[in-house]
């Protein structure tokens, strides 16, 4: 199993002089940080449809062992709120997600948090997710004009697609689990001090770990025994099989690319020293 700790987006100025070094321009920072870090969160695909060529320009900047974990659109989580999304998933992925080809990691339908879709509703957006690269394909051809490009072809059609849901709202239930049980679909287990922390073994092949700092959400860093008990979590999720996807958020005041930094050497130090026992 495989653990793979990064950051929920990359291009933050503030970073600039501290994680960033000064000298490294802006279009460099990919592809930093990919030399210290294994997967990204891509934020921009949450706020906008996105070109292939910018696709294409990511994947061309990190190692092909590298993983992108795309943020669907809020248009689909936001806006229609699940509900007739067919037109709109077929645009986001005509739109170039799979321009990334095997870097492309999880796909995170991130929900607001005025939202707890009814299991029904939340039945039936899963069940129109795409679950393979070629399946994908086939979606982002029904697109409509606001992606006027050309048929969408998928290199590996088998490659699987896991999907992640970040619920946000309270009162999330047993029938909410039992839908994302039937989809093995990914509950995140969220860390912030907005919104509750759900952790739910739904049966999916990984685990989706998003910290984004607590009591100030994105602002507060994870002090060293905190960022234990996440290795803690994250370890037990490798013992069950699953490889586990893990983001830091806590962007405001700069804690993020330390954290993640800090909480893969724990990780990592911990699997060395077990591994080393057996």
């Amino acid at each position: 199993m495989i653990v793979r700790t990064g950051l929920s987006g990359w291009q933050y100025d503030s970073w600039r002089g501290d994680f960033y070094p000064a000298d490294v321009p802006k279009r460099r920072w990919l592809a930093y940080a990919a030399g210290h870090f294994s997967t990204v969160e891509v934020n921009g695909s949450f706020y906008s449809l996105q070109r292939p060529s910018r696709y294409r320009a990511w994947r061309e900047s990190v190692p092909p062992t590298f993983r992108f974990a795309l943020k669907g659109g809020r248009y689909v989580t936001h806006m229609l709120r699940l509900r007739h999304v067919d037109t709109a998933l077929a645009n986001f992925f005509a739109s170039g997600p799979l321009e990334l080809g095997s870097t492309l990691g999880p796909v995170l339908w991130q929900l607001p948090e005025a939202l707890l879709p009814t299991p029904e509703v939340l039945d039936d957006f899963l069940g129109r997710l795409p679950r393979t690269h070629g399946a994908a394909a086939a979606l982002a051809r029904r697109h409509d004009e606001k992606v006027p490009v050309p048929a969408v072809e998928a290199e590996d059609p088998g490659r699987v697609i896991e999907h992640a849901v970040e619920v946000r709202a309270v009162g999330f239930g047993a029938e909410h689990a039992d839908v994302l049980r039937r989809h093995r679909t990914t509950l995140v287990d969220s860390h912030a001090g907005d919104f509750p922390r759900l952790r739910v073994d739904t049966g999916a092949r990984i685990a989706y770990l998003r910290l984004h700092g607590a009591p100030r959400t994105y602002h507060d860093g994870y002090s060293p025994q905190a960022l234990g008990r996440w290795a803690t979590t994250i370890v037990e999720h490798l013992d069950a099989g699953r490889d586990a996807y893990v983001y830091f958020d806590n962007d405001a005041e700069r804690h993020a690319p330390w954290d993640a930094l800090a909480l893969d050497r724990i990780v990592r130090d911990r699997l060395r020293r077990r591994d080393a026992q057996r």
